[in-house]
């Protein structure tokens, strides 16, 4: 029995896609928060939660969008065809962040203001551009022979408009919780405020997108009701909810002075995780939804080989630096005295 070069290929994308929404996520999140933070000390402590390890998160971004171009080069052509608008401006949003996060250190305090602008604004950018390039993906795309057919603004629909602010909801719970984790005092006490907020909010988004996506499209509805798939989806929205009650909980308890450490955080990235299966559910096999499976649009067998070879030396790498980094800085973080 042979290996399965397009199924092995396929997960190690789907790996790097989660893995950048994941650590990218409560980063992106923290400048999400941004404009509801007084401008301050307090600013300077949520960035330096992720000063040491911010710049290698993208490293998974470019894993995911290398694997696609490697393995299945007739899917990379379509997705970036279709979705050039907002992955342009996605990179844009990153891009200004970026240089923000490293300029607003070194403003002096007049200028501070314009680069904390800057940084908020590149994370709401990114994280909408994302959650618009999600939704567009979810709507499926023209595709004839070997090439995508539809319009520059196809992509662009109420439903990926509403993904897009999903994911900002999402990921502003995201970095919530990270900062509940990494801080102490009336800052952490702030952010746990934000996050029982941000949750019914987030559950609000989930039971809507989750409405509208059987309604409009026939084929996912048909897999979400249709024997045995239904087993594999029934459990989401029964752990969505009991995630959410459970995150609330420990929440409330650390409103009361019972300080949480690291349970709301993991909590929130089940949640996403959960997210994720349920998209991984209600499209697969399809690469180039609503009718092109990964098999379908996979490269010759020896170019996959080949790849594969470097991405098997590569990401133990990646994970071993970016865990040793996550251990290193370990610990709260306490104004400009660093971590503890």
């Amino acid at each position: 029995m042979g290996i399965d070069l397009p199924l092995i290929w396929v997960l190690i994308i789907a790996f790097g896609l989660m893995m950048y929404v994941v650590m990218d996520g409560f980063d992106l999140g923290i400048g999400i928060l941004f404009p509801f933070v007084p401008p301050g000390g307090d600013r300077d402590v949520m960035v330096n939660t992720v000063a040491p390890v911010w710049d290698g998160n993208e490293t998974w971004l470019v894993l995911g969008g290398a694997g696609l171009l490697a393995a299945f080069p007739f899917a990379y052509s379509v997705l970036l065809s279709a979705l050039f608008i907002p992955i342009v401006l996605m990179l844009l949003g990153l891009i200004l962040r970026g240089v923000a996060f490293e300029f607003r250190f070194k403003a002096d305090e007049g200028h501070r203001p314009f680069w904390d602008f800057a940084f908020a604004g590149g994370s709401y950018m990114a994280a909408f551009f994302q959650g618009s390039a999600l939704g567009a993906f979810v709507n499926g795309f023209t595709v004839t022979g070997p090439s995508y057919e539809g319009g520059a603004l196809d992509w662009l629909s109420p439903f990926s408009v509403f993904t897009g602010i999903g994911v900002i909801v999402c990921y502003a719970l995201l970095g919530s919780t990270w900062l509940t984790m990494k801080t102490v005092g009336a800052l952490q006490g702030r952010m746990i405020a934000y996050a029982r907020r941000i949750v019914p909010v987030l559950l609000f988004g989930i039971a809507v997108v989750s409405l509208w996506t059987p309604l409009a499209h026939g084929a996912i509805a048909s897999r979400w009701f249709s024997m045995p798939d239904i087993f594999w989806f029934a459990p989401v929205p029964v752990l969505v909810v009991a995630t959410s009650v459970q995150l609330m909980r420990l929440l409330t308890g650390g409103s009361e002075g019972k300080i949480p450490h690291a349970g709301p955080f993991m909590l929130a990235l089940f949640l996403l995780f959960l997210g994720y299966s349920g998209l991984a559910i209600s499209l697969w096999p399809n690469i180039i939804p609503p009718g092109v499976s990964f098999r379908d649009a996979a490269a010759p067998p020896q170019s996959q080989g080949f790849a594969l070879v470097g991405a098997l030396l590569i990401i133990p790498i990646i994970l071993a630096y970016t865990g040793w980094a996550y251990y290193v800085f370990r610990g709260k973080v306490t104004g400009r005295e660093g971590y503890h």
